[in-house]
């Protein structure tokens, strides 16, 4: 029932690479302070990994004598990961906050599940992808806000001058 010392080495080379992944995830978002940092993005991500990992070698070592399936155990990640999201979503008085580190995680642990699958080049770009979504595409995201307050509040003062200018 014991791995290979090669087979170990790639177990743990995989392991490693989500983890360090999940760091890098979670070092973008310490510094844009949010709770959900460089740990909790690693474990997640690294669990994941370790899940599918498990799956993998079990199905091997027991192919045959029991039907053993890892994407169950994949699908089942997904589910998991969508109650830790949903204790990360909070609203409050009409604000929503939360939703932004809760997909992360989620993607955190598509990393994961990549990194146990062997897949680690798509772990790799998954994960400048899901840095470009947090931060560049947070830019756009506020450049595009200030510019519709921006519009609005002259159509406000606009507004305001007609009625001053009607009276």
């Amino acid at each position: 029932m014991d791995l290979s010392l090669l087979a170990s080495i790639h177990i743990f080379q995989g392991l490693i690479l989500a983890a360090v992944l999940g760091m890098v995830l979670g070092a973008e978002r310490v510094i844009v302070g949010k709770m959900a940092g460089m740990r909790t993005y690693a474990l997640v991500s690294m669990g994941a990994a370790l899940f599918v990992t498990v799956s993998l070698v079990m199905t091997e070592q027991y192919l045959g004598l029991v039907n053993f399936d890892p994407l169950r155990v994949a699908s089942q990640i997904v589910v998991g990961i969508g109650f830790i999201g949903a204790g990360l979503i909070i609203f409050k008085d009409s604000h929503l906050s939360g939703l932004t580190t809760a997909a992360g995680l989620w993607v955190a642990a598509g990393i994961g599940m990549a990194c146990g699958f062997g897949l680690y080049s798509i772990a790799i770009f998954a994960t400048v992808l899901t840095l470009l979504m947090f931060s560049a595409v947070w830019y756009i995201e506020h450049r595009i806000i200030s510019l519709f307050k921006k519009d609005e509040a002259m159509l406000f003062e606009r507004s305001n001058r007609d009625i001053h200018n009607n009276s």
